[in-house]
């Protein structure tokens, strides 16, 4: 088959939907399509495509519902004589979930009978039937055991690249050993969605790549190898039940009969081993081997991420350590409080996105010294369990513009000064997700950070991510020397930058000097979480700078 006819497959599993990207190695992407849980499996009761347990903090989903989302997807391409032409497919999905199985899913899964979809066939194969997602914040008990044993929070970090995280599989799996152990008994292997997914597709038990199994507390991310203190840590005779850890990409085998017969792929397509959504949209993004572009996705939640070659020794408990694909690593640092909190100030104040950007573009940097804290909801950097808005600097609740200015510049310097564990400044930073078309937004952010801020206009950066991969990982096995990770983003995605901002000299100098906003900022949440001084004194000086 020549080289006009190879195509690749990219399948995310989100949250709420499952999305397919197919591209062609010389005409990029080809065919997008989504299918969103809510609308299409109503048998489930997802709200946002999870279901939530006996709290609140319980927060899991049917992994039945993710088979039949895959038979959708895949049934769809077929239909639209899209899978005969595909050569590798990967899979994307979201980080931190678990997926528990007995003893009876391999043997049922090359059983499977082509006639009939995956979910018809799988109700008997799970230990566990609901499994907890990335959402479930239910575990601190669990965390603070695991913390313990090995040792606090610096030294969970240093070993699994973060301190441990109620979301995490460590966690989670510890809790259901507690409170189910005879169901944790019966469980022969336990899944990371992307595993889960990737492990339909072949037919057998799939590896996890570094960039999901990283994001267990349970791997130690300089050996690259499960971490045996961590496991002990965690359940006994987990060992035998994850399954093999992969430091870099590979192919983790071909299409099953069943796949091959039901959807029409050729038998030979490649399947790449599956990863998380965070360091599939780092390749979706083209920072693979970039150290000096760094990442911001202003979502529901923002993130901050990057790439780095190897672990940094600094002392932190904040943000995370993933793999990405060549066999180096990412960094993330979450913040809960996204875009849920600028919707808040947007909508008290009865203002739209373009009245939002406009102020932004017509207020003053440094806002006159007034400061937000805006935590909307608990955060998670840094870690604020009671939520609440606090201003300073005589903001006051009705003072709109300044509210405005205050929460975006607020979002920016918790990025810039939470991030610092990361390694050298960037000296460039690419916005994605809905935030990133407000011009505003990225103003502020240039402004904060002093550096040229850019926006692509990617989309589906995961699921992207997840075919670029299918294609490396095609090539490489193939011996054809693929090129490298940016030169195959180029060629695939053709990246149209939407906004490109250079920040003035002097709006920089107004948070960067030593006795700038940041320096202010870092006073107010001293003072408001950690029992600091209070910042009133360098308020003033800041103000007397302005004048």
């Amino acid at each position: 088959m020549g080289m006009k006819e190879e195509f690749f497959l990219g399948l995310d599993l989100s949250t709420q939907s499952i999305t397919a990207v197919v591209i062609h190695l010389s005409g990029g992407t080809t065919h997008r399509l989504s299918v969103p849980f809510d609308d299409a499996y109503p048998a489930y009761h997802t709200r946002g495509g999870v279901v939530f347990g006996e709290t609140p903090a319980e927060v899991l989903a049917d992994p039945l519902m993710w088979a039949e989302a895959l038979d959708s997807i895949l049934t769809r391409l077929k239909d639209m004589n899209l899978t005969g032409s595909i050569r590798a497919l990967g899979v994307s999905a979201q980080q931190h979930g678990t997926v528990y199985l007995n003893n009876t899913f391999v043997e049922r899964l090359k059983g499977l009978d082509p006639s009939l979809p995956y979910h018809t066939q799988m109700q008997h194969v799970f230990s566990r039937d609901l499994s907890p997602v990335w959402m479930d914040s239910s575990t601190h008990e669990e965390c603070r055991e695991i913390t313990h044993a090995l040792g606090g929070h610096e030294a969970v970090a240093r070993i699994t690249g973060s301190i441990a995280t109620e979301r995490f599989a460590a966690p989670q799996i510890r809790k259901f050993w507690k409170k189910h152990p005879e169901k944790y008994e019966q469980t022969a292997h336990v899944a990371l969605v992307s595993s889960f997914l990737t492990s339909l597709l072949i037919g057998g038990i799939a590896p996890v790549d570094a960039g999901d199994g990283f994001g267990t507390n349970l791997a130690d991310i300089r050996s690259g190898k499960w971490d045996e203190k961590a496991m002990a840590a965690t359940a006994p005779g987990l060992r035998s039940r994850l399954p093999r850890l992969l430091v870099k990409d590979a192919l983790a085998g071909r299409v099953s009969s069943y796949v091959a017969e039901r959807y029409g792929f050729m038998p030979d397509t490649a399947v790449v081993v599956g990863s998380g959504d965070n360091p599939c949209s780092l390749v979706g993004l083209g920072l693979i081997g970039l150290q000096d572009i760094h990442a911001i996705s202003l979502g529901t939640s923002d993130t901050y991420f990057g790439y780095m070659k190897e672990p940094k020794d600094t002392e932190r408990s904040e943000g995370h350590i993933f793999g990405a694909a060549d066999g180096g690593l990412m960094f993330l640092v979450c913040f809960k409080n996204g875009s849920l909190a600028r919707e808040a100030v947007k909508k008290r104040y009865g203002l739209s996105w373009e009245d939002f950007s406009r102020i932004l573009l017509e207020t003053a940097p440094g806002n006159r010294g007034k400061v937000m804290l805006p935590y909307v909801l608990p955060e998670i950097t840094p870690l604020v369990l009671e939520p609440g808005i606090r201003r300073f600097g005589g903001l006051t609740a009705d003072d709109v513009r300044g509210n405005v200015r205050a929460v975006a510049e607020a979002q920016a310097m918790a990025m810039y000064l939470h991030s610092h564990w990361t390694g050298p400044r960037p000296k460039g930073i690419l916005v994605t997700a809905g935030g990133s078309e407000n011009r505003g937004l990225l103003t502020v952010i240039s402004q904060v950070f002093g550096v040229e801020v850019s926006s692509l206009e990617v989309r589906e950066s995961a699921a992207l991510g997840a075919a670029i991969r299918a294609a490396h990982g095609f090539h490489s096995a193939r011996g054809r020397r693929p090129a490298g990770w940016r030169d195959l983003f180029e060629s695939l995605v053709k990246a149209k930058r939407r906004e490109v901002i250079q920040p003035p000299a002097d709006a920089v100098r107004i948070y960067q000097a030593p006795k700038g906003l940041l320096n202010l900022y870092r006073a107010c949440e001293d003072f408001a979480l950690k029992g600091g001084e209070h910042p009133q004194g360098k308020i003033r000086a800041f103000k007397a700078r302005l004048q």
